[in-house]
């Protein structure tokens, strides 16, 4: 059996779901620590702002400022990755089950030298170069053999997963799909083997027209609450052209995305005093990355609610909140 105290991948039998085990995350800072213990935060040096800790690893990737002189955003491993480069991608057995080593990438966008702007309130042109960041990083990553899929992702607040507050986003590469994603695949497969259309592009056309759940667009993108949002104020942001990989976006496309990212961020600050938050950049695994039925969309949910037992037991959700009645909200 593969060294179970390394980072490795199991194969749940009965869903057929990937589960990443990465055992050395446990010693994060503030990591495992049941919330109720903690009456204050901890305070430590902050390892992404200048002077940090995060100058003694490896630089990956720095954009300079395009003002004045110094770094923007800076691409660094993850010092407690989910997935390492150690090891290879192949499956072995133990007994009934399935898993593979812990394979892939895990690196770390520091957005900003300034520990205490956020996406709201930064210029225009460094939320820019954040995206810039994105693109660059993950056609990069995608271009290495063993890479199937990649996962941007932001975690704002502790609930949502934030283990530090300095602002950053991290890309996750992986050399399996997982099963949410292959359903997701499956899905829009489907909708074009029936009606020879991308699933992504006629909801697009009906949200724009219906424009109940629209809560704002550009030239290029929409941003809208989904008919069947699963937590209030969940918002997508996809690309009105049809696009199903995000490596593929063009320059203008870029400064759009970043413009309608930073604006829809600003309205959830705003209207609801700054949320905890994901978001997530759902783009076509590898192999997907030029076919018609796919379509790529930044996926924003607030953490204001919590899962209880129907919901985990279900896996159906239960909003308390209307789309339409969100989307006014955030409208107004």
């Amino acid at each position: 059996m593969q060294d179970i105290e390394g980072n490795h991948i199991r194969l749940n039998k009965v869903t057929r779901e990937w589960v990443i085990y990465a055992p050395k995350r446990k010693h994060r800072p503030q990591d495992l620590r049941q919330a109720c213990i903690i009456d204050h935060p901890i305070s430590l040096p902050c390892p992404f702002c200048p002077g940090g800790s995060h100058e003694e690893e490896q630089i990956l990737l720095e954009v300079p400022k395009i003002k004045g002189s110094g770094w923007q955003t800076r691409v660094v491993a993850n010092r407690y990755p989910a997935l390492s480069t150690d090891g290879n991608t192949q499956r072995s057995s133990h007994g009934i089950y399935l898993m593979m080593p812990g394979y892939g990438r895990h690196e770390v966008i520091i957005e900003s030298p300034d520990h205490d702007k956020d996406i709201p309130t930064m210029e225009r042109s460094e939320v820019e170069l954040i995206v810039e960041t994105y693109h660059h990083r993950y056609i990069d990553l995608m271009r290495e053999h063993e890479s199937m899929m990649g996962i941007i992702f932001r975690n704002h607040g502790q609930r949502a997963g934030a283990s530090q507050s300095h602002p950053h986003s991290q890309i996750i590469i992986t050399s399996v799909v997982p099963q949410q994603r292959r359903w997701r695949e499956e899905e829009a497969q489907r909708y074009y083997d029936d009606w020879g259309r991308c699933l992504y592009c006629d909801i697009l056309k009906f949200e724009y027209k219906e424009q109940t759940r629209v809560v704002e667009e550009n030239n290029s993108f929409l941003a809208f609450v989904p008919f069947a949002a699963q937590v209030p104020f969940e918002i997508s942001i996809a690309p009105k052209d049809h696009e199903a990989d995000f490596g593929s976006m063009r320059d203008r496309e870029k400064a759009d995305f970043a413009a309608i990212l930073q604006s829809v961020l600003t309205r959830l600050s705003d209207k609801l005093n700054d949320p905890d938050y994901n978001y997530i950049i759902n783009t076509a695994a590898r192999y997907k990355a030029e076919e018609p039925q796919v379509h790529w969309y930044c996926q924003i949910r607030p953490r204001l609610t919590t899962p209880a037992g129907f919901e985990i037991a279900s896996s159906v959700s239960i909003n308390p909140s209307l789309p339409e009645w969100d989307a006014q909200f955030l409208r107004e």
